[in-house]
């Protein structure tokens, strides 16, 4: 098994996880101070590997501001959005929910690149896809709850897919018109991303959100937590999925969305008791084969399966 393969089962298996612990975390940690503590380790941890490595900032001052709203736009927000959403939504469908993001990312490149233009079969798993988050979804009706608290969460889980939908699009952007290098970006996004986060976690409680709690009021097992978000799910995992994309393309690298959903909801019935009916496993499979039409990968598959497909793509978008 090549080092990259390895790297990508490592990579979904840890970010499959940070659903698990954001929703362990907010009993005790309010979402914004955690979005803030993964930022901001991750962000220490990127720019002593810059300084390590000696690479150096951008020398233009508009790519360094372009790489820091990446970071609010990509990463600070969606991990708050994400941790604000889990206080009411279970692990397993937060990663679910989650896995819309490349269909948003379809969706707005059809409007951001020429060569990105959206086609009927990509408009037809955008459809397969947003029927399988109705179904999801329904489960507040079904079980009485009506439209309340579990269904904004959702709706924040959706606008943190929206989010990362965005960055993909304007990452692409960046790395077009000025390809920086791969870890100077994450180093400066994660700053980015940090203040963004620091901000939240001030300014929330102006509006009624929780106020932020002292570290060393937390039990051992929150922080604790809080650290392996901070390190392992946000800098060691990002720095792997690096690995993964140089090593595997790409097209190969994006499949470990398929794989993220899976791990969520197996950890979230084995660690948190959360439930797994019909409902979930409908939902997630239509939001999975949405994806898979998305990304054209239905003639290749076809292909592979016995049924030859003249002109089928070689590269999945995004390669």
């Amino acid at each position: 098994m090549k080092r990259e393969w390895l790297f990508f089962w490592l990579v979904a298996l840890i970010w499959g996880s940070s659903f698990l612990f954001m929703r362990i975390g907010v009993e005790e940690v309010p979402p914004a101070q955690i979005a803030f503590t993964r930022t901001g380790i991750a962000a220490v941890c990127m720019n002593i590997v810059l300084l390590l490595t000696r690479r150096r900032y951008p020398s233009n001052l508009q790519t360094f501001l372009l790489l820091m709203l990446l970071g609010v736009v990509n990463t600070g927000l969606p991990f708050a959005l994400l941790a604000w959403g889990e206080q009411t939504v279970e692990s397993g469908m937060t990663g679910v929910l989650q896995a819309i993001t490349p269909v948003f990312a379809v969706v707005i490149a059809h409007f951001a690149f020429a060569d990105e233009r959206i086609t009927p079969m990509k408009i037809l798993g955008v459809v397969v896809s947003f029927s399988g988050i109705l179904v999801l979804t329904s489960r507040d009706l079904t079980s009485g709850s009506g439209l309340g608290s579990d269904l904004s969460g959702e709706i924040a889980i959706l606008i943190a897919s929206l989010c990362y939908g965005i960055g993909t699009n304007f990452s692409r952007k960046m790395i077009q018109k000025r390809a920086p290098d791969t870890v100077v970006v994450a180093a400066v996004t994660m700053i980015g991303a940090a203040l963004a986060t620091l901000l939240l976690t001030l300014g929330l409680p102006l509006l009624g959100e929780r106020a932020p709690v002292s570290y060393a009021s937390l039990s051992g097992d929150i922080l604790q937590i809080m650290l392996v978000l901070g390190f392992f799910n946000t800098f060691i995992a990002y720095l792997m999925f690096y690995k993964v994309i140089a090593g595997l393309g790409g097209a190969r690298a994006s499949m470990v969305t398929y794989v993220i959903p899976v791990i969520s909801v197996a950890l979230g019935a084995l660690f948190l008791d959360e439930l797994i009916d019909g409902t979930l496993l409908i939902g997630s499979a239509l939001i999975l084969a949405g994806l898979v039409l998305v990304n054209g990968w239905l003639k290749p598959l076809l292909v592979r399966l016995g049924y030859p497909a003249k002109g089928h793509p070689q590269h999945a978008a995004g390669d």
